[in-house]
C-alpha cells in the first residue's frame, strides 16, 4: 500500500519523532504543496467547505493504532486483558498537567480488535502507566499477538472476507500485515491450545526478493501448513497447475477437457494492494509535501492496470478481487479499475458501503481531469484531444494512455461510485482507496479481447525507472499481441474447467524463460539484468533449497511418530525438507493437501516458491541429545505445537499447574528437584527428550492464568527447560503477570543499572512501538517490484 515518494520519507512515525523535527524534511508551516492542492482541486474530490480541513489534517501526524492479532480465539483473550485491565489504568492520567487520553477502540473493526491512541514519546517514556503499557504493546508486537498497523491498511482484508476453505492470493504482499490477517481467516477455526488445517490456500507473493524474506518473517507469527510465499511480478504471475479435481463430466463436456490431467489454479479471492504514489501516507510521510509530483501517479498507473487484469484472469467465476491503494489520485484508483472492468469483459463492482458499520468514506469518483504536464494542465477532456495538440513526431512518445481518462458514456455502467474513497479528516486516519470487483457467470459467445495499449506480455524490465516521475510508456513485448490472443481464447472457454493447454502438461525446464503453461499470461518473469546488476537483491539463478516429501515409512518420520505419540490421521505424507541431497535433515514441515500438490506439480524456481508449509519438528542439536548412544532427537518446535498438538498422544504430554509455570518462567534450565512433587515425579520418570506441557488454569500469588497454557519443553538428565525464545518467554511473562519475571529482564535490569551508575547522565531509551513499515527505503518500494509496504 505505502509507496512512499520522497527521500528520506519513513513511516510509522510519532507526534514529536525526529523525522518532524528535521528540518532536512519538511516544518509544519511549509506543509504545502500548490501543485497538488491545485491537482485535487480540479478533481473535486470534496466538497469547497471541507477543503481546508483536510489539508489541517494531512499536516498532522497519524495516531498510534494496532491491531489484535493472531487466531481468534486468542485474540479475543488478549483483547480482553487490553481492555479490562490496561485501559482502566490508563484512564485519568494527568501528564506536565494535561490529562491523556487513553486508548480508544477503532469503531469499525469487527469484534472491537484495533485500537488507537494519541500519545506523544514523552508520555510513553516518563508516564508510569503509560510506560507499563507500551512496554506490554512492544513485547506482544515481538511475538506477533500485536500488529502494529496504520488503521486503514487493515481494511481491504477485511473486504475479501476471506473462509478458511478459500484459495487466496495476496498480489503485492511484502511487509506482510495484511497476509497475516488473511491467514488469520483461514484459520478461523483455530482454538486457544491448537490450529486446524485449513483446506484452503493462500499464496503471498512479492517481486522484491529481500523483502519477502520480511514477509516470511511476518506470517512465522501465525504459522500455516496452507501458506506459500512466491517472489515474481505480479503483472506477469504465472499459471499454478494442479491435477483435475473433477472425476465425473457432464454429457456436454468436450472429450479434450474431460482427459485433461491438470488445470489452472484458480482463486476464489484476490488482494490487490499495489504500489502507489502514496500521497495518503502524507501524515506519516511528510516529505511527500516536497516531492509530490502529478506524473508519480501518471507513471504508475501502466503497472496499476497490468496487475488488476493479471488477478482478474485468475480468478474464479463468483470470487473476489479486492483493489487498493494509499493514494487518493483518481488516475490511480477509478482509471485502473475502469480501465479493467473495460478490457476484460464478466466483472463487476459490489457495493460494500454499508459492509463495516462506523466507517466513514466517500464514494468513487465518476469524472477525473488527469494533468499531461506536472505544472497541473488539465485543459484537455479526452485522450483525442491530448493527442491531437501533439505532433504527429510527439504522439509516439507519449507517456499518457487513454486509460487515464475517463469514458463518459461508460461511467455510469461502471457503477464507479461502488469504490470505497477514505479521506483523513473523516475519522483521523491515512488517505486510502478500495474497490471490490466480482467476477459473474460467463457470457455467452465470443469473449471480447482487450483493447487497452496497456494490456498484453511485459516483462520485468518494461517497468524499470518507477522510482523516476517521467516513467517512459512500457512497450509490449514483441509477443504481446499473440499473448492477448490466447488470453481471449481462455476467456472463450467456460472457465469452470480450469483448463490449460497441451503444453502446460509437460514439465517445465527450470529455466526463466517464456512460460508456455501460463494461458492468462503469455509470458513468465525474464529476469533481464543489467550487467554487473541483480535484481532487487536476488540471484540472477533462483537458489532456494529444492522441496523434498519425506515418505511416511522414512525413519525420521517413524522416530517422530513414536516420541511423539502421534495419532494414526496424522497427516505424515503432507511433510517435507528443504535440504539438498545428502545434506542432514534439520527441519521438518508441514503443509496442507492443496500446497502439497501445487509443490509437487509446479518447477519451485519457475515459480519462485520462497517457502511452504510451516516448521513442526526441528532436529536438538545440543549435548544433551546427543547423549545415549548419538541417536537423534526430534523436537516439536514451539511455532509448529499448534499445528500438531490435536495429534499428540498422552504418551508425550505432561500435566502440569500454575506455580510450576512460574518455576520454568523464572529460569533458564531449572533443576527437576525445584519443582514440586507431583511434576517432579512424573517428568523423573519420562526418559529424556521433547514433551509437551499442558499447564492447567490456576491461581498463585494473587495472579491467575485463567486458561490452558501449552507449551513445548526439552527434559534433560537433571533439568528441563521451557523451549520458547527470551523474547516470547518476557511476552508471556508480562501478559500473565504483569511484570517480566524472566531471568533475561533480571540481567538486563542489572546490565541497565551497572550502565547508570558508570554514567549517571546518561538517558536509557525506551525502544518506541513503530509502524511496520519504518526504516523501509525509498528504494525498495520504487524499482521494478510489485512489491507492497502496507
Amino acid at each position: 500500500m505505502a509507496k512512499k515518494k520522497g527521500k528520506g520519507a519513513k513511516g510509522g512515525q510519532s507526534r514529536d519523532d525526529a523525522a518532524w523535527a528535521r528540518t532536512d524534511v519538511i516544518e509544519r508551516e511549509h506543509m504545502h504543496n500548490e501543485r497538488m492542492e491545485k491537482y485535487y482541486k480540479a478533481q473535486n474530490i470534496l466538497p469547497e467547505e471541507e477543503w481546508d480541513q483536510f489539508l489541517e489534517t494531512m499536516r498532522n501526524p497519524l495516531p498510534t493504532t494496532f491491531r489484535v492479532a493472531g487466531s481468534r480465539q486468542a485474540a479475543r483473550l488478549l483483547n480482553d486483558t487490553i481492555k479490562d485491565v490496561h485501559v482502566p489504568h490508563l484512564g485519568g492520567v494527568v501528564f506536565e498537567g494535561e490529562a491523556v487520553s487513553p486508548p480508544q477502540q477503532i469503531p469499525w473493526y469487527p469484534e472491537g480488535l484495533a485500537w488507537q491512541f494519541n500519545v506523544a514519546k514523552k508520555v510513553l517514556r516518563k508516564s508510569p502507566e503509560f510506560k507499563k503499557f507500551h512496554s506490554f504493546l512492544v513485547f506482544e508486537t515481538e511475538v506477533g499477538n500485536i500488529s502494529r498497523q496504520e488503521a486503514v491498511s487493515m481494511l481491504p482484508p477485511l473486504f475479501l472476507e476471506v473462509e478458511p476453505h478459500h484459495r487466496v492470493m495476496d498480489m503485492c504482499a511484502a511487509p506482510g500485515s495484511k497476509t497475516a490477517q488473511l491467514l488469520e481467516a483461514l484459520h478461523a477455526h483455530d482454538t486457544i491450545t491448537s490450529s486446524s488445517i485449513p483446506s484452503g490456500l493462500l499464496i503471498a507473493n512479492d517481486s522484491d526478493y529481500k523483502r519477502t524474506h520480511l514477509l516470511i518473517h511476518q506470517s512465522a507469527r501465525l504459522p500455516s501448513p496452507a501458506l506459500m510465499v512466491t517472489n515474481l511480478d505480479a503483472s506477469i504471475f504465472p499459471a499454478i497447475k494442479i491435477p483435475s479435481e473433477q472425476t465425473t463430466f457432464p454429457s456436454s463436456t468436450k472429450a479434450r477437457v474431460a482427459a485433461k490431467r491438470q488445470y489452472q489454479l484458480l482463486f476464489d479471492r484476490i488482494l490487490c494492494d499495489v504500489p502507489c504514489s502514496g500521497d495518503g501516507t502524507l501524515r506519516k510521510n511528510p516529505g511527500i509535501w516536497k516531492h509530490w509530483s502529478p506524473m508519480d501517479g501518471n507513471g504508475l498507473h501502466s503497472l496499476q492496470l497490468r496487475i488488476l487484469q493479471r488477478a482478474m484472469r485468475m480468478l474464479k467465476k463468483g470470487g473476489r478481487i479486492v483493489y487498493s491503494t494509499c493514494s487518493i489520485n483518481p488516475v490511480e484508483n477509478e482509471a485502473v479499475v475502469a480501465a479493467a472492468l473495460k478490457s476484460i469483459p464478466g466483472f463487476e463492482l459490489v457495493d460494500m458501503s454499508n459492509h463495516l458499520p462506523g466507517l466513514v468514506h466517500r464514494p468513487g469518483l465518476t469524472s477525473w481531469k488527469p494533468t499531461v504536464t506536472r505544472e497541473i494542465n488539465t485543459e484537455f477532456a479526452t485522450y483525442q484531444d491530448y493527442i491531437q495538440s501533439l505532433d504527429e513526431s510527439q504522439r509516439g512518445s507519449s507517456k499518457m494512455l487513454e486509460s487515464h481518462w475517463p469514458s463518459s458514456p461508460e461511467a455510469e455502467n461502471l457503477h464507479l461510485s461502488r469504490c470505497l474513497r477514505i479521506y483523513p479528516h473523516l475519522q483521523d486516519t491515512g488517505g486510502f482507496f478500495i474497490a471490490i470487483l466480482q467476477k459473474k457467470p460467463p457470457v455467452k459467445g465470443p469473449a471480447a479481447t482487450s483493447k487497452d495499449p496497456s494490456d498484453g506480455k511485459r516483462t520485468a524490465d518494461a517497468v524499470e525507472g518507477l522510482d523516476r516521475p517521467d516513467v517512459k510508456k512500457a512497450k509490449l513485448d514483441s509477443e504481446g499481441e499473440a499473448g492477448k490472443a490466447q488470453d481471449a481464447d481462455v476467456d472463450q472457454a467456460d472457465d469452470a474447467e480450469e483448463e490449460l493447454p497441451e503444453e502446460a502438461l509437460e514439465e517445465p525446464a527450470p529455466s526463466m524463460d517464456v512460460d508456455q503453461a501460463a494461458p492468462a499470461a503469455a509470458a513468465e518473469p525474464k529476469i533481464r539484468f543489467k550487467k554487473g546488476k541483480t535484481a532487487e537483491g536476488a540471484s540472477a539463478h533462483f537458489k532456494e533449497n529444492p522441496y523434498t516429501f519425506i515418505a511416511p515409512n522414512d525413519p525420521i518420520i517413524k522416530a517422530c511418530v513414536e516420541n511423539f505419540d502421534l495419532s494414526s490421521n496424522f497427516p505424515s505424507s503432507n511433510l517435507l525438507v528443504r535440504n539438498p541431497v545428502g545434506d542432514t535433515v534439520r527441519s521438518l514441515y508441514m503443509v496442507n493437501d492443496i500446497v502439497k500438490s501445487v509443490v509437487q506439480h509446479n518447477d519451485y524456481a519457475r515459480i519462485r516458491l520462497m517457502t511452504c508449509g510451516t516448521k513442526v519438528f526441528g532436529k536438538q542439536e545440543g549435548t544433551e541429545a546427543k547423549r545415549e548412544g548419538g541417536e537423534t532427537h526430534f523436537r516439536v518446535l514451539s511455532e509448529g505445537l499448534p499445528v500438531v498438538l490435536p495429534y499428540i498422544g498422552p504418551k508425550a504430554i505432561i500435566h502440569a499447574d500454575f506455580a510450576a509455570l512460574k518455576i520454568f518462567m523464572e529460569s533458564y534450565y531449572p533443576l527437576t528437584s525445584g519443582f514440586p512433587e507431583s511434576f517432579q515425579s512424573m517428568i523423573n520418570a519420562k526418559a529424556n527428550g521433547s514433551y509437551v506441557v499442558r499447564f492447567q488454569p490456576g491461581q498463585i500469588e494473587g495472579t491467575t492464568l485463567a486458561h490452558e497454557l501449552v507449551l513445548p519443553i526439552w527434559k534433560s538428565n537433571v533439568s528441563v527447560m521451557l523451549m520458547l525464545d527470551k523474547r516470547a518467554k518476557s511476552a508471556m511473562s508480562m501478559r500473565i503477570f504483569g511484570e517480566d519475571i524472566t531471568t533475561a529482564a533480571r540481567e538486563a535490569a542489572a546490565k541497565k543499572k551497572q550502565k547508570s551508575e558508570a554514567t549517571p547522565d546518561a538517558q536509557v531509551d525506551t525502544p518506541i512501538l513503530e509502524d511496520e513499515n519504518a526504516g523501509i527505503t525509498v528504494e525498495e518500494v520504487e524499482a521494478v517490484a510489485v512489491g507492497n509496504t502496507a
